[in-house]
C-alpha cells in the first residue's frame, strides 16, 4: 500500500461497497415497509449477503496476493535472516487487514447459507475486521512526516467510528438508520483512501505536496469535511431513485400477484360450492 495504487485498490474496494449498499439498504427497507414481500423477502436478501461474502473474501485474497507478491514484496518471507531483520512489515501489516476482511467475508457465506452460525455473526465479523483495520493503522503511522500523520489520523476516525457502528448492529439488527451510517462512513473511507494516495504519492504530472505546511493540514481537513458531504448527497439521490423505482414500478407488481391470488381463490370457492 506504500504507493498510490496500493492506496487505490483498498479505496475503490470500500467505494464500490458502500455504492451499493446505498441502493440495497433504502430498497429492502421500502420494501418491507410497503410489504412488497415478493422483492422484500428475506430469503431474497441473504442470498445477496451471501453474493456479497464471496465478493469481500474474493477482493481480500486479491489484496493479499497483491501485498506478497508484488515485485518489491516480501512472497511470504516474514524475516530477513541475512540482513537480520523484520522484511517489508508494511506489506505483511496490510496482508493482515486484508486477511480478517477475507474471514469476514468466510462468516458473511457461512451465515447465510448455513443455520450453523448465529444471526448477528457476521456484523460482528465486520465489526471486528474493521476494528483490526483501525489497530493496524494507529500504530502504522508512527514518526510520519506533520501531513502524512494528519490525513491517516482523519482516517482513523472514519475506520473506529465505521467498527462502533457495526457494533451497534448486532443488537440491533436491520436498523435502517445505522446501516445508512455505516455506508457513508464506508463511501468517506474509499474516497479518503484515494485522496490520501494523491497526497502522499501523487499520480506523474500532479504537483507534490508540501508535508510540513499547516495550511495543507487545514485545506485537507475542510476537504475532509467535503468528501463527507458528497458522500451524503450521494445517498441522498440513491435513496430518492430507490424510492422511485420501489413506489412506481416495483409495487405494480404484488398488485398483480394479489389479483391472481384472489382470482384463483374464487375459483377454488366455485369448485367446493359444485
Amino acid at each position: 500500500m506504500g504507493n498510490f495504487k496500493g492506496h487505490a485498490l483498498p479505496g475503490s474496494f470500500f467505494l464500490l461497497f458502500g455504492l451499493w449498499w446505498s441502493v440495497k439498504y433504502p430498497f429492502r427497507y421500502l420494501c418491507q415497509r410497503r410489504k412488497t414481500i415478493s422483492l422484500g423477502s428475506r430469503a431474497g436478501f441473504q442470498r445477496l449477503e451471501f453474493t456479497e461474502g464471496i465478493i469481500k473474501f474474493a477482493f481480500a485474497l486479491i489484496g493479499m496476493i497483491a501485498e506478497q507478491f508484488v515485485p518489491d514484496g516480501p512472497h511470504l518471507k516474514l524475516y530477513n535472516y541475512e540482513k537480520k531483520q523484520w522484511n517489508y512489515l508494511m506489506n505483511w501489516q496490510h496482508a493482515t487487514m486484508y486477511l480478517f476482511y477475507g474471514i469476514s467475508g468466510l462468516v458473511d457465506i457461512v451465515t447465510h447459507s448455513t443455520n450453523a452460525l448465529p444471526e448477528a455473526l457476521d456484523r460482528m465479523m465486520l465489526s471486528l475486521a474493521v476494528f483490526v483495520e483501525g489497530f493496524l493503522f494507529y500504530y502504522h503511522i508512527h514518526g510520519r512526516s506533520m501531513l502524512d500523520l494528519h490525513v491517516h489520523q482523519l482516517l482513523l476516525i472514519i475506520i473506529f467510528g465505521g467498527a462502533i457502528c457495526i457494533f451497534l448492529e448486532v443488537f440491533f439488527l436491520d436498523s435502517i438508520i445505522l446501516e445508512m451510517f455505516r455506508t457513508s462512513l464506508c463511501i468517506l473511507h474509499g474516497s479518503w483512501l484515494w485522496q490520501i494516495g494523491f497526497v502522499l504519492y501523487p499520480p506523474s504530472g500532479s504537483p507534490e505536496w508540501n508535508q510540513v505546511d499547516h495550511s495543507n493540514v487545514m485545506f485537507l481537513t475542510m476537504c475532509y469535511c467535503w468528501h463527507y458531504a458528497i458522500t451524503l448527497f450521494i445517498m441522498a439521490v440513491n435513496y430518492t431513485l430507490v424510492s422511485w423505482v420501489v413506489r412506481t414500478k416495483i409495487m405494480q407488481v404484488p398488485s398483480m400477484e394479489i389479483g391472481l391470488l384472489k382470482t384463483s381463490e374464487r375459483e377454488q370457492e366455485s369448485e367446493d360450492e359444485i
